[in-house]
């Protein structure tokens, strides 16, 4: 595990965190830039939605199949070998708005190699840490999400502006390089890792109880190595598998919708120029960045000094983050400044990351040799609220404006967030009533 000084793990799951902030920094980043370019070309509102929508569905396709590749061959080498391909992409592909099918090939090439990382990440980090620093981990991780997000939008711009679009994609496929390269030097496969229930510390197995009657096979005091088959009838059978799907629906739709327009928002809504706003437009990330390490810090908090078990621990966590969200959510389109609507929106979105403690550290617990799978499970379920969030989001705005309603009424955004609000109070009833903290699959 590495020096006792600084474990082994932890430089695993920083390595994790720095992978999720290069991610989405790449995310940003193509937004910002073909926005640019595509404005410059003079090209239409339809064609530019149809190259930002297609790496979602490149993103959708390779969530089940990454989750499947990273338990067969390994979360290390899936990791690395997507890394490299949209790295790769990113570096090669011209940012020409013209040249609509060499984009939309791109973008699903990129969307299909960052469909492989987060499955894999899970499996990585299932395999490497232990059930009482879980929460804090993966909090950790996601959170470079968040801070990715903001540092793209804050700093990207500013490249456009004096280097030009292309220099974007440069960029990050210099930051996917070497990242690849610090992975490939750094990382390697857990200790004791064929045993199928050992976590990579040597400790914590107490605090993973175990339902029904699986028990691990020993032989002649060897525990079996056997590639295990996927239990793929028992996971979409599972009703703790389902509570974490319809929680990871929910998260990426009220995610979605803001993030893609919040901006509108403001420029029609409050007609609020962001450009004047500077780098206060920023606060909604970096919130959900801090919030979210705060929640898995109490998470392990809670279940480290058995003040709460992981089953109660997920609950609360979860309940709180989703229920505070709503009615932020809700409220959102009654503040008329701002200052208001930003702040929010950093509540809405600062705690749904909180409740990222619940839901989305929920796969290890449950299904620790399988995480990867039921996360590129739930995350397609992700994927496909953003799609269809973002989608349904346009329509509702529209249909406010066949209805003779402004843009800067408030109830043409009434449904707009409510919907996401309303999904936060459901998905928190579906946690508490069908989810469950111990490992169900062996």
């Amino acid at each position: 595990m590495g020096s006792s000084r600084f474990p082994k793990r932890y430089l695993i799951v920083f390595l994790t965190f720095i992978c999720t902030s290069v991610c989405y920094i790449e995310r940003v980043g193509f937004s910002i830039a073909y926005t640019a370019a595509a404005d410059a070309a003079g090209v239409n509102q339809t064609s530019k939605g149809v190259i930002l929508s297609t790496f979602y569905y490149g993103y959708a396709c390779s969530q089940v199949p990454g989750g499947w590749a990273a338990q067969k061959i390994g979360g290390r080498r899936v990791l690395l070998l997507s890394f490299l391909l949209w790295s790769l992409t990113c570096a090669f592909v011209p940012l020409d708005p013209n040249r609509t099918m060499v984009l939309v090939i791109a973008r699903l090439l990129v969307g299909v190699a960052q469909g492989f990382i987060f499955p894999s990440i899970h499996t990585v980090l299932a395999q490497w840490v232990p059930p009482h620093e879980r929460s804090r981990s993966v909090s950790f991780t996601t959170s470079g999400m968040y801070l990715g997000a903001a540092t793209g939008m804050l700093m990207l711009p500013t490249l456009v502006k004096y280097r030009g679009p292309q220099s974007v994609f440069l960029a990050e496929a210099a930051l996917g390089a070497m990242w690849s390269l610090l992975w490939f030097s750094y990382a390697v496969d857990p200790p004791r890792s064929e045993h199928p229930k050992a976590t990579a510390s040597g400790f914590g197995e107490s605090l993973l109880p175990m339902k029904g009657s699986s028990k691990m096979k020993v032989e002649n005091g060897v525990h079996s190595t056997k590639s295990p088959t996927i239990p793929w009838k028992r996971i979409v059978m599972s009703l703790p598998v389902w509570a974490i799907v319809v929680n990871n629906f929910t998260f990426h739709y009220a995610l979605y919708v803001l993030m893609n327009w919040l901006p509108t928002y403001f420029e029609l809504g409050l007609e609020i120029s962001l450009q004047e706003m500077g780098s206060s437009k920023m606060m909604p990330y970096l919130n959900m960045f801090i919030f979210s390490n705060i929640g898995g810090v109490i998470a392990d908090h809670l279940v480290t000094r058995r003040i709460l078990s992981i089953t109660k621990t997920r609950k609360l966590l979860n309940t709180v983050g989703f229920i505070v969200a709503s009615l932020a959510l809700m409220a959102l389109p009654y503040f008329r400044t701002s200052g208001g609507a930003l702040f929010c929106s950093s509540v809405a979105l600062g705690f749904l990351a909180l409740g990222r403690a619940g839901f989305a550290v929920n796969h290890m617990d449950i299904a620790p040799r399988y995480a990867g799978i039921i996360m590129g499970v739930s995350n397609t379920a992700g994927t496909l609220a953003g799609i269809v969030g973002v989608d349904l989001t346009g329509r509702l705005l529209e249909a406010a404006k066949d209805a003779q309603l402004d843009l800067t009424n408030p109830e043409s955004w009434t449904a707009v967030f409510s919907i996401p609000g309303l999904l936060c109070i459901f998905s928190s009833f579906v946690f508490l009533a069908l989810s469950t903290g111990e490992r169900i699959f062996d």
